[in-house]
């Protein structure tokens, strides 16, 4: 049985400033960022990883460099990468919602078949190529202990697949910065879900 160590990236700029949306923006991690990515690692110390992977992000990837110690070589696989948020890339909710409500309204009942901000990703999309990641992994380790870092609606929008839930439900996963969730997947590909958003 894979068992993965899933992290949401530390603090940004972007989630200090009024939480803007940040998808495929490259920015990096803020002071309390790194702090916070350095307390994953001790939280994940007693852990022997046979891997580690992040999204190509630098805020994950320091994540994922700072949350194994430096014990391991991190793979960066683009199919880790945040969503493209389209038209609400930079922006507080508050204020594209304000634009242009129904866009939100959209993706908010049916963020499978909808694009985030009108151009982005729809939330199946985001699914279908965490969960294909995901499926090669657990062949390549299929006992494995695997450390992921990724991103916030990424993560939530995958568990929420492999759950069984709406992706519509998706916001009722909390993913908060550098928190911990391990899951486990069967042979089958089949997800436990351990422990949810843990420090």
């Amino acid at each position: 049985m894979l068992t993965v160590y899933l992290l949401r990236h530390g603090e940004t700029s972007y989630n200090a400033e009024g939480n803007r949306y940040c998808g495929t923006t490259d920015i990096g991690l803020t002071e309390k960022g790194l702090q916070q990515a350095r307390l994953a690692a001790q939280s994940l110390s007693s852990i022997s990883f046979d891997a580690a992977f992040s999204s190509p992000l630098k805020r994950a990837y320091v994540t994922a460099m700072h949350a194994c110690n430096h014990n391991i070589a991190v793979k960066k696989d683009d199919r880790l990468m945040e969503l493209d948020f389209g038209s609400w890339e930079g922006k507080t909710r508050e204020t594209f919602v304000k634009d242009d409500p129904a866009l939100w309204q959209q993706w908010e009942q049916a963020p499978e078949i909808n694009r985030a901000g009108g151009t982005g990703n729809t939330g199946s999309e985001i699914a279908g190529r965490v969960d294909d990641f995901f499926m090669e992994l657990l062949i390549q380790y299929p006992n494995g202990n695997i450390l992921v870092a990724a991103h916030n609606t990424v993560n939530r929008l995958y568990l929420a697949y492999k759950l069984g839930m709406p992706l519509r439900n998706y916001r009722r996963i909390v993913q908060e910065n550098a928190a911990i969730t391990v899951f486990n997947l069967d042979n089958h590909g089949v997800l436990t879900l351990q422990q949810l958003n843990i420090r």
